[in-house]
């Protein structure tokens, strides 16, 4: 068993998997006074992963998207262990982590998902991808010397393969990703270096969906399409990557492009966990819940966030995988599990859409709220005080918004730092 968690006769025990967004806000939510609080997460910290995109292309520094968890515990009758799930026990109310075994009165899974390469899991190994902060470090670091090679190199077909970037998908990350990278192109990168002829870096964005933030309006899409394009973005729509492989891409059109900077954004997927039945996944290998959010066949385990899958007449393939559908079940999840140890009856989910924001770049963003579409500087400062508000901790705040105002003064970013870890002589 898990060490220094002592079992309290006098409440139930309620386990967390998972401290995004969901896992999170549950853990704020539920009463100490009835629950003993546990959560689990492989990182000590939690991580803001709509800004993930902003320290890959140097725009934030890592510190200010993530906050350690201990630290926002310290008030709170939490307990909080690092570590990976491996097995769900459902007949003994057990799981097995990587530090040892935990039992639960209440179990839910708020573990997020997984990048989708759709079937083709050789891309895992030949493109970028950006789920975490460490994933975001590596890009940055990638990103940076890509430009350190195109300053050295001689071989004219090694130069263009450097200064392609080439982004898969075309929702919210993939968008957001190429606009900051434009902005990098226009405004940046030409004074860092000035031995580097930037009319040759090419921006391109691969989407299989028949427009970009296919989640949003038309008009969202529309105005997000026009404005990367004038801002150099060259849009392959309605295709997929076929292939990755020694620097070529093939798309299903056949075109093929030179690349040594490929990120990976286009979806995402559930996380199987060993232990629980095949039957219980639906599509995207999201967790099957009901209104609940109880996994199908047992009473004391749930599912929240990204991971799970509640499929209504209004959304029958489920709720959109987003911040607001997590926090949304965790505060509901919060209530109905003091409901259930008073013997009241739980209440069903109800999701609430607060609207969509996506950025495309400096002035530049779609907002879809009700029926309100708007798009440009407004739907951009508005973009701007939702992501500040949302991010976690007084500091991290701050630092967002003075690196954000810096850089709309200067037109220019201080971040662009390559730092590599290394491995001591003794290991």
């Amino acid at each position: 068993m898990i060490s220094n968690i002592p079992f309290d006769p006098e409440k139930k025990r309620v386990v967390i998997v998972g401290g995004g967004f969901g896992g999170l806000e549950l853990a704020g939510k539920l009463n100490p006074k009835y629950f003993q609080i546990i959560l689990l997460d492989k990182n000590n910290y939690y991580q803001f992963q709509p800004l993930l995109y902003q320290v890959a292309i140097t725009g934030l520094e890592e510190s200010s998207i993530a906050y350690p968890f201990r630290k926002n515990f310290q008030k709170k009758q939490i307990h909080f262990r690092m570590c990976g799930l491996t097995r769900v026990i459902p007949e003994e109310n057990m799981i097995e982590t990587t530090i040892g075994n935990l039992t639960y009165d209440y179990l839910v899974l708020a573990c997020g998902c997984d990048t989708n390469f759709f079937g083709n899991n050789e891309l895992k190994d030949t493109t970028l991808t950006l789920k975490s902060v460490s994933e975001a470090i590596f890009l940055r670091n990638h990103i940076l010397q890509s430009f350190e090679d195109a300053t050295v190199t001689e071989d004219v077909d090694e130069l263009k393969k450097l200064l392609t970037f080439v982004i898969v998908g075309g929702g919210a990350t993939g968008v957001e990703s190429a606009g900051a990278l434009a902005d990098l192109k226009n405004f940046v990168l030409p004074k860092d270096y000035p031995e580097i002829d930037f009319s040759k870096m090419e921006i391109r964005l691969i989407d299989a969906s028949p427009r970009l933030l296919v989640g949003m309006s038309e008009h969202a899409s529309f105005h997000t399409a026009e404005i990367l394009k004038k801002r150099g973005v060259i849009i392959h729509q309605g295709v997929s990557v076929s292939s990755c492989e020694n620097d070529i891409i093939t798309i299903s059109d056949g075109t093929t492009l030179h690349s040594k900077n490929v990120l990976w954004v286009a979806g995402i997927r559930g996380i199987i966990l060993e232990g629980l039945n095949l039957e219980n996944y639906g599509k995207g290998d999201r967790i099957i819940v009901n209104e609940y959010c109880q996994i199908n066949g047992s009473e004391n385990i749930f599912a929240i966030g990204d991971a799970a899958i509640m499929q209504t007449p209004d959304y029958p393939n489920g709720h959109p995988q987003m911040a607001q559908g997590a926090i949304q079940m965790a505060n509901l999840m919060g209530k109905n599990l003091e409901k259930i140890i008073k013997g009241q009856q739980p209440d069903k989910f109800q999701y609430k859409d607060k609207g969509s924001l996506a950025t495309i770049g400096r002035n530049a963003a779609v907002a879809d709220i009700g029926k309100l579409e708007c798009s440009g500087r407004v739907a951009w400062w508005l973009w701007l005080w939702v992501h500040i508000f949302a991010i976690l901790g007084v500091k991290n705040k701050i630092l967002v918004m003075l690196n954000w105002a810096w850089n709309y003064v200067t037109y220019d970013i201080s971040l662009r730092l390559l730092i590599r870890p290394i491995r001591p002589k003794c290991e």
